[in-house]
Protein backbone atom coordinates (compact mmCIF):
# COMPACT_ATOMS: atom_id res chain seq x y z
CA UNK A 1 0.00 0.00 0.00
CA UNK A 2 1.12 3.37 -0.77
CA UNK A 3 1.93 6.17 2.00
CA UNK A 4 -1.25 8.24 0.11
CA UNK A 5 -3.63 5.13 -0.05
CA UNK A 6 -2.48 4.78 3.63
CA UNK A 7 -3.81 8.11 4.94
CA UNK A 8 -6.57 7.99 2.73
CA UNK A 9 -7.72 4.24 4.45
CA UNK A 10 -6.79 6.67 7.96
CA UNK A 11 -9.10 9.04 7.26
CA UNK A 12 -11.89 6.93 6.46
CA UNK A 13 -11.69 5.02 9.97
CA UNK A 14 -12.07 8.23 11.72
CA UNK A 15 -15.02 8.66 10.20
CA UNK A 16 -16.09 5.20 12.05
CA UNK A 17 -15.38 6.31 15.23
CA UNK A 18 -12.62 7.99 17.91
CA UNK A 19 -11.93 4.84 19.14
CA UNK A 20 -11.43 3.23 15.55
CA UNK A 21 -10.01 6.52 14.57
CA UNK A 22 -6.80 6.52 17.23
CA UNK A 23 -5.99 2.89 16.16
CA UNK A 24 -6.12 3.78 12.75
CA UNK A 25 -3.90 7.16 13.05
CA UNK A 26 -1.19 5.58 15.15
CA UNK A 27 1.08 3.53 12.59
CA UNK A 28 0.18 6.90 9.93
CA UNK A 29 1.97 9.20 12.34
CA UNK A 30 5.00 6.29 12.67
CA UNK A 31 7.46 7.21 9.92
CA UNK A 32 9.72 3.99 8.91
CA UNK A 33 13.36 4.79 9.80
CA UNK A 34 16.10 3.44 7.57
CA UNK A 35 19.57 3.46 7.61
CA UNK A 36 22.01 4.26 4.42
CA UNK A 37 25.39 4.20 3.95
CA UNK A 38 26.79 6.11 0.92
CA UNK A 39 29.73 4.45 -0.91
CA UNK A 40 31.95 7.51 -0.57
CA UNK A 41 32.52 11.05 1.08
CA UNK A 42 29.45 13.44 0.02
CA UNK A 43 30.43 14.55 -3.04
CA UNK A 44 28.46 15.89 -6.44
CA UNK A 45 26.94 12.76 -8.17
CA UNK A 46 25.47 11.92 -4.30
CA UNK A 47 23.41 14.59 -4.97
CA UNK A 48 20.29 12.53 -5.87
CA UNK A 49 19.98 11.32 -2.20
CA UNK A 50 20.45 14.76 -0.72
CA UNK A 51 17.63 15.68 -2.82
CA UNK A 52 15.23 12.92 -2.45
CA UNK A 53 15.73 14.34 1.24
CA UNK A 54 15.19 18.17 1.31
CA UNK A 55 12.36 18.10 -1.56
CA UNK A 56 10.67 15.86 0.64
CA UNK A 57 10.28 12.59 -1.25
CA UNK A 58 11.43 10.30 1.53
CA UNK A 59 9.00 12.03 3.59
CA UNK A 60 5.72 11.36 1.21
CA UNK A 61 6.82 7.99 1.18
CA UNK A 62 6.20 7.97 4.63
CA UNK A 63 10.19 7.58 5.59
CA UNK A 64 12.58 9.06 8.22
CA UNK A 65 16.15 8.08 6.13
CA UNK A 66 19.41 8.92 7.54
CA UNK A 67 22.39 8.98 5.24
CA UNK A 68 25.94 8.37 6.28
CA UNK A 69 29.26 8.49 4.18
CA UNK A 70 31.06 5.55 3.18
CA UNK A 71 34.69 4.29 2.69
CA UNK A 72 34.29 2.50 -0.55
CA UNK A 73 31.69 1.22 -2.66
CA UNK A 74 32.77 -2.41 -2.06
CA UNK A 75 32.84 -1.58 1.91
CA UNK A 76 28.76 -1.14 1.96
CA UNK A 77 27.97 -4.55 1.10
CA UNK A 78 28.89 -6.17 4.13
CA UNK A 79 27.49 -3.14 6.31
CA UNK A 80 24.09 -3.61 4.74
CA UNK A 81 24.77 -7.57 5.05
CA UNK A 82 25.53 -7.58 8.36
CA UNK A 83 22.30 -4.95 9.62
CA UNK A 84 24.49 -2.31 10.49
CA UNK A 85 22.56 -0.09 7.38
CA UNK A 86 19.39 -1.12 6.07
CA UNK A 87 20.23 0.14 2.61
CA UNK A 88 23.82 1.03 0.57
CA UNK A 89 24.90 2.49 -2.16
CA UNK A 90 27.43 0.03 -3.27
CA UNK A 91 29.18 -2.16 -5.79
CA UNK A 92 26.82 -4.92 -7.39
CA UNK A 93 29.63 -6.67 -8.01
CA UNK A 94 30.64 -7.17 -4.63
CA UNK A 95 27.33 -7.85 -3.94
CA UNK A 96 27.84 -11.06 -6.57
CA UNK A 97 30.75 -12.27 -4.70
CA UNK A 98 29.09 -12.35 -1.14
CA UNK A 99 25.97 -13.88 -2.91
CA UNK A 100 27.92 -16.72 -4.33
CA UNK A 101 29.88 -17.44 -0.82
CA UNK A 102 27.06 -16.29 1.52
CA UNK A 103 23.87 -16.49 0.17
CA UNK A 104 21.41 -16.47 2.83
CA UNK A 105 23.17 -12.94 4.25
CA UNK A 106 23.18 -11.51 0.98
CA UNK A 107 21.69 -7.99 0.53
CA UNK A 108 19.83 -7.30 -2.59
CA UNK A 109 19.80 -5.00 -5.47
CA UNK A 110 16.90 -2.68 -6.26
CA UNK A 111 17.96 0.38 -8.40
CA UNK A 112 20.55 0.29 -10.90
CA UNK A 113 22.41 3.84 -10.46
CA UNK A 114 26.04 3.14 -12.81
CA UNK A 115 25.42 0.82 -15.58
CA UNK A 116 28.74 1.28 -16.82
CA UNK A 117 32.02 0.08 -15.85
CA UNK A 118 33.45 2.82 -14.14
CA UNK A 119 36.68 0.93 -12.62
CA UNK A 120 40.08 2.07 -13.96
CA UNK A 121 43.66 2.32 -13.23
CA UNK A 122 45.54 5.54 -13.51
CA UNK A 123 48.88 6.16 -14.00
CA UNK A 124 51.10 9.27 -15.29
CA UNK A 125 50.15 10.69 -18.72
CA UNK A 126 54.27 11.43 -19.25
CA UNK A 127 55.18 7.84 -18.05
CA UNK A 128 56.01 4.62 -20.09
CA UNK A 129 52.61 2.68 -18.63
CA UNK A 130 49.58 2.32 -21.25
CA UNK A 131 48.71 -0.92 -21.57
CA UNK A 132 47.94 -3.57 -19.00
CA UNK A 133 50.97 -5.66 -20.03
CA UNK A 134 52.82 -2.35 -18.88
CA UNK A 135 51.85 -2.83 -15.24
CA UNK A 136 53.33 -6.34 -14.82
CA UNK A 137 56.44 -5.68 -12.57
CA UNK A 138 55.57 -2.45 -11.45
CA UNK A 139 53.43 -1.22 -7.61
CA UNK A 140 49.88 -0.05 -8.07
CA UNK A 141 47.74 1.41 -5.27
CA UNK A 142 44.63 1.07 -3.64
CA UNK A 143 42.07 1.66 -0.92
CA UNK A 144 41.44 -1.56 1.07
CA UNK A 145 37.69 -1.55 -0.01
CA UNK A 146 38.20 0.08 -3.39
CA UNK A 147 35.82 -1.62 -6.20
CA UNK A 148 38.43 -1.61 -9.03
CA UNK A 149 40.85 -3.22 -6.69
CA UNK A 150 38.67 -5.95 -5.87
CA UNK A 151 38.12 -6.69 -9.68
CA UNK A 152 41.61 -6.49 -10.47
CA UNK A 153 41.89 -10.45 -10.66
CA UNK A 154 38.80 -10.68 -13.19
CA UNK A 155 40.56 -7.79 -14.92
CA UNK A 156 44.03 -9.62 -14.80
CA UNK A 157 42.26 -12.71 -16.59
CA UNK A 158 40.19 -10.63 -19.38
CA UNK A 159 43.63 -8.71 -20.19
CA UNK A 160 46.13 -12.01 -20.03
CA UNK A 161 48.71 -10.70 -17.60
CA UNK A 162 49.71 -12.20 -15.09
CA UNK A 163 48.76 -10.42 -11.24
CA UNK A 164 51.60 -12.05 -9.54
CA UNK A 165 54.26 -9.89 -11.38
CA UNK A 166 52.33 -6.46 -9.85
CA UNK A 167 52.56 -5.52 -6.52
CA UNK A 168 50.10 -4.40 -4.69
CA UNK A 169 49.81 -1.51 -1.88
CA UNK A 170 47.20 -0.17 0.00
CA UNK A 171 46.52 3.15 0.96
CA UNK A 172 44.55 6.32 2.43
CA UNK A 173 42.05 6.70 0.01
CA UNK A 174 42.82 10.39 0.58
CA UNK A 175 46.69 10.07 -0.25
CA UNK A 176 45.62 8.37 -3.57
CA UNK A 177 46.51 10.56 -6.34
CA UNK A 178 49.18 12.13 -4.44
CA UNK A 179 51.25 8.77 -3.56
CA UNK A 180 50.85 8.65 -7.77
CA UNK A 181 51.97 11.99 -8.72
CA UNK A 182 54.80 11.55 -6.48
CA UNK A 183 56.33 8.41 -7.61
CA UNK A 184 55.16 6.37 -4.57
CA UNK A 185 53.46 3.99 -6.83
CA UNK A 186 52.93 3.48 -10.69
CA UNK A 187 49.57 3.23 -10.73
CA UNK A 188 46.31 3.59 -8.55
CA UNK A 189 43.09 2.08 -8.89
CA UNK A 190 39.38 3.41 -8.28
CA UNK A 191 36.69 4.79 -10.37
CA UNK A 192 37.85 7.58 -13.29
CA UNK A 193 35.73 10.11 -12.21
CA UNK A 194 36.65 10.09 -8.54
CA UNK A 195 40.51 10.14 -9.46
CA UNK A 196 40.05 12.72 -12.18
CA UNK A 197 38.47 14.85 -9.90
CA UNK A 198 40.11 14.50 -6.68
CA UNK A 199 43.63 14.92 -8.31
CA UNK A 200 42.00 18.64 -9.87
CA UNK A 201 41.17 19.16 -6.07
CA UNK A 202 44.65 18.96 -5.19
CA UNK A 203 45.92 20.87 -8.15
CA UNK A 204 46.57 17.88 -11.20
CA UNK A 205 44.89 18.47 -14.55
CA UNK A 206 43.68 15.69 -16.13
CA UNK A 207 45.96 15.94 -18.83
CA UNK A 208 48.53 15.05 -16.82
CA UNK A 209 46.66 11.19 -16.12
CA UNK A 210 46.08 8.52 -17.88
CA UNK A 211 43.27 6.09 -18.09
CA UNK A 212 43.74 1.84 -18.35
CA UNK A 213 39.98 1.32 -18.33
CA UNK A 214 38.62 -2.27 -17.50
CA UNK A 215 36.15 -1.66 -19.99
CA UNK A 216 38.11 -1.45 -22.81
CA UNK A 217 38.98 -5.12 -21.62
CA UNK A 218 35.99 -6.58 -21.71
CA UNK A 219 34.25 -5.86 -18.31
CA UNK A 220 31.10 -4.64 -19.39
CA UNK A 221 29.94 -4.65 -16.13
CA UNK A 222 27.41 -3.26 -13.98
CA UNK A 223 28.34 -0.71 -11.20
CA UNK A 224 26.88 0.80 -8.08
CA UNK A 225 23.33 0.02 -6.79
CA UNK A 226 21.04 0.85 -4.11
CA UNK A 227 21.04 -1.96 -2.46
CA UNK A 228 18.62 -3.37 0.79
CA UNK A 229 19.29 -5.58 3.48
CA UNK A 230 16.72 -9.30 2.14
CA UNK A 231 14.97 -8.70 5.92
CA UNK A 232 13.94 -5.23 4.79
CA UNK A 233 12.48 -6.30 1.55
CA UNK A 234 10.68 -9.01 3.25
CA UNK A 235 9.50 -7.40 5.86
CA UNK A 236 8.47 -4.11 4.41
CA UNK A 237 8.35 -3.99 0.68
CA UNK A 238 6.22 -1.01 0.22
CA UNK A 239 9.04 0.77 2.23
CA UNK A 240 11.69 -0.39 -0.29
CA UNK A 241 8.92 0.72 -3.26
CA UNK A 242 8.80 4.21 -1.45
CA UNK A 243 12.61 4.94 -0.89
CA UNK A 244 12.97 3.62 -4.93
CA UNK A 245 10.56 5.88 -6.03
CA UNK A 246 11.70 8.85 -3.62
CA UNK A 247 15.54 8.19 -5.24
CA UNK A 248 14.75 8.02 -8.91
CA UNK A 249 12.37 11.49 -8.15
CA UNK A 250 15.72 12.71 -6.81
CA UNK A 251 17.73 11.36 -9.46
CA UNK A 252 15.24 13.15 -12.24
CA UNK A 253 16.06 16.32 -10.14
CA UNK A 254 19.96 16.05 -10.49
CA UNK A 255 19.80 15.28 -14.05
CA UNK A 256 17.54 18.27 -14.86
CA UNK A 257 19.10 21.21 -13.08
CA UNK A 258 23.07 19.54 -11.81
CA UNK A 259 23.64 23.25 -10.76
CA UNK A 260 21.42 23.41 -8.13
CA UNK A 261 21.80 20.01 -6.95
CA UNK A 262 24.79 20.48 -5.43
CA UNK A 263 23.74 23.26 -3.16
CA UNK A 264 21.99 20.34 -1.51
CA UNK A 265 25.76 17.97 -1.08
CA UNK A 266 27.34 21.19 0.46
CA UNK A 267 24.51 21.72 2.97
CA UNK A 268 25.96 18.36 4.14
CA UNK A 269 29.50 18.82 3.63
CA UNK A 270 30.69 22.94 3.61
CA UNK A 271 34.33 22.46 2.84
CA UNK A 272 33.42 21.28 -0.98
CA UNK A 273 34.41 23.29 -3.89
CA UNK A 274 31.44 23.45 -5.73
CA UNK A 275 32.64 23.94 -9.52
CA UNK A 276 34.76 20.88 -8.76
CA UNK A 277 31.50 19.14 -7.51
CA UNK A 278 29.56 19.91 -10.82
CA UNK A 279 31.71 18.83 -13.16
CA UNK A 280 32.11 15.82 -11.11
CA UNK A 281 28.49 15.40 -11.36
CA UNK A 282 27.51 16.03 -14.98
CA UNK A 283 31.04 14.17 -15.77
CA UNK A 284 29.50 10.77 -13.75
CA UNK A 285 26.06 11.24 -15.92
CA UNK A 286 27.75 11.01 -18.82
CA UNK A 287 30.58 8.57 -18.32
CA UNK A 288 28.66 5.91 -15.72
CA UNK A 289 24.65 6.21 -15.86
CA UNK A 290 24.64 7.04 -19.71
CA UNK A 291 24.52 3.30 -21.50
CA UNK A 292 22.55 2.85 -24.46
CA UNK A 293 20.18 0.21 -23.02
CA UNK A 294 18.66 2.34 -20.57
CA UNK A 295 16.34 4.29 -23.73
CA UNK A 296 14.68 0.69 -23.58
CA UNK A 297 15.03 -0.47 -20.30
CA UNK A 298 15.00 3.23 -18.34
CA UNK A 299 17.12 4.21 -15.61
CA UNK A 300 17.54 2.08 -12.44
CA UNK A 301 16.70 -1.21 -14.55
CA UNK A 302 19.37 -3.97 -15.67
CA UNK A 303 19.48 -5.83 -18.81
CA UNK A 304 18.81 -9.40 -17.30
CA UNK A 305 21.31 -10.75 -19.93
CA UNK A 306 24.00 -8.24 -19.25
CA UNK A 307 24.03 -9.38 -15.91
CA UNK A 308 24.20 -12.91 -16.53
CA UNK A 309 27.25 -12.22 -17.96
CA UNK A 310 29.17 -10.32 -15.68
CA UNK A 311 27.99 -12.79 -12.84
CA UNK A 312 29.88 -15.29 -15.53
CA UNK A 313 33.05 -13.40 -15.59
CA UNK A 314 33.37 -12.65 -11.94
CA UNK A 315 32.84 -16.85 -10.75
CA UNK A 316 35.51 -17.82 -13.74
CA UNK A 317 37.70 -15.11 -13.07
CA UNK A 318 37.63 -15.26 -8.91
CA UNK A 319 36.99 -18.95 -9.34
CA UNK A 320 33.73 -18.36 -7.06
CA UNK A 321 32.47 -21.33 -5.17
CA UNK A 322 28.66 -21.04 -6.66
CA UNK A 323 27.00 -19.15 -9.98
CA UNK A 324 24.53 -16.85 -8.42
CA UNK A 325 21.38 -16.14 -10.53
CA UNK A 326 20.32 -13.29 -11.52
CA UNK A 327 17.26 -12.75 -9.44
CA UNK A 328 19.92 -13.20 -6.36
CA UNK A 329 21.77 -10.28 -7.30
CA UNK A 330 19.14 -7.81 -8.78
CA UNK A 331 15.29 -7.76 -8.76
CA UNK A 332 13.18 -5.30 -10.84
CA UNK A 333 10.10 -5.75 -8.12
CA UNK A 334 10.22 -2.77 -6.55
CA UNK A 335 11.56 -0.33 -9.31
CA UNK A 336 8.67 2.35 -10.33
CA UNK A 337 6.25 2.60 -13.56
CA UNK A 338 9.04 2.54 -17.11
CA UNK A 339 7.32 5.81 -17.39
CA UNK A 340 8.34 7.48 -14.46
CA UNK A 341 12.15 6.09 -15.24
CA UNK A 342 12.73 7.39 -19.01
CA UNK A 343 14.47 10.54 -17.70
CA UNK A 344 16.26 12.26 -20.41
CA UNK A 345 20.02 12.89 -19.56
CA UNK A 346 21.28 15.30 -22.31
Amino acid sequence: MTWTAFLRRTAAGLATGLALGALATAPALAETKLKMVLNWKYQGPQAMFFLAQDNGYFKAEGLDVTIDQGNGSGAAVPLVANGTYDVGFGDINALIELVAKKPEDAPIGVYMVFNQPPFTIAVKADGPLKTPQDLVGKTLGGAANDGALKLFPAFCKLAKIDCSGIKITNMQPNLREQMLMQGQVDGVFGYVNTIRFSAKLIGVDDDKLRYINYGDYGMDLYSNAIIVSAKLAKENPEAVKGLVRAINKGLADMIKDPKTSIASVQKREPLIKPQVELERLEATVRAEMNHPEIAKIGLGAIDPERMKQAIDILVDANKLPTTPKVDQVFTPAFLPPLADRLTKLF
